[in-house]
Order: structure tokens, then sequence, then C-alpha cells
């Protein structure tokens, strides 16, 4: 994938809003329940991604710089965050977005929380992606237990989410 992240990201943006315009004139009043279902996909890849990165980390960790076990992490670690995880992200956003103004749900309470929880959960999406770099650099300063305990992250604030969505407390 070449060039620069910004103009992946915003090629990865155009793209994504080119597929919603199309369902959403293709397929016209049943768009919502293709939206919901591609963001639940995007979700679930985007979750994949964001629980396998730190995991990765931990194992990248004792591999000594340099090594080929070093070397294959650093391709593996590169290709789940350029070819899932930011994809991922991006639909999940963009879809999720465009569900919540469909539904008319920006002025609910669960919805303030859960998109300060999508928030959170992309601020650990740029933690992994600095991450990324760090161990492309061979310039980690994190332990395994550290990775470890970054890796529950994720899922806490999944949990929060999934809550906020199907219960919808408030």
């Amino acid at each position: 994938m070449g060039g620069s992240p910004v103009v992946r990201a915003a090629a990865a943006l155009v793209i994504t809003a080119a597929v919603i315009a199309i369902l959403t004139v293709v397929v016209g009043v049943g768009a919502y329940r293709w939206m919901l279902a591609l963001h639940v996909i995007a979700i679930i890849a985007w979750m994949a991604g964001m629980l396998y990165l730190p995991r990765l980390f931990v194992y990248h960790c004792d591999a000594p710089a340099g090594s080929p076990q070093s070397e294959t992490f650093k391709v593996m670690e590169r290709r789940l965050l350029r070819a899932i995880i930011n994809p991922a992200m991006i639909a999940s956003w963009a879809l999720g977005l465009w569900l919540a103004w469909r539904g008319n749900w920006f002025t609910a309470g669960w919805m303030h929380a859960k998109l300060a929880l999508v928030i959170a959960l992309s601020g650990v999406h740029g933690y992994l992606s600095a991450a990324t770099r760090a161990f492309a650099e061979d310039r980690n300063t994190k332990s395994a237990r550290h990775w470890r305990i970054v890796n529950e992250i994720p899922t806490l604030l999944m949990i929060g989410i999934v809550i906020l969505v199907i219960v919808r407390p408030f």
C-alpha cells in the first residue's frame, strides 16, 4: 500500500462514502439494514484486529531485534494494521455515523456515552498504531506484561459499547 497515511485514510473515507451512497440509492428504503449489517461486520473486523495486535506485541517483545522472528512480527503487525484494522475502523465510524443520523440518535444519552467509548477505542487504535511504528523501528520500550494489559482495554470498551447499544440504559 503506497502513499502517506493521510492519503490512504482519505482514499478509504472516499471509498466508504461512495459505498454508502451507492447502497442508499440502489437499495433505497432497505439501505438501513444493509448499512447496519456492514457496520456490524466492520466492528467485528476492527475488534478482531484490536485484540490480535497487542497479542502480537506480547510475542514480539521476546524476539531479539533483527532476528527472523522479529522481522516476521513486523510484517504481520503492519499488514494487520493497514489491511484490516485501519479500513475496519474507518468503515465502522462512517457507517455508525450514518446509522446514528438516520436513526436520529444524536440527542440520546446512550449515544453520547457510546460515542465517548468509541472515541476511547479510537484512541487505543492510535496508541497501537504508534506502537506498530515503534516495533518496526526496533524502538519498543514496553514489556510483554504492558501489552497483555493493553490487550484487555478494547474488550472492556467493547463490553460497554454493546451494553449501551443493546440495553440503552439512558
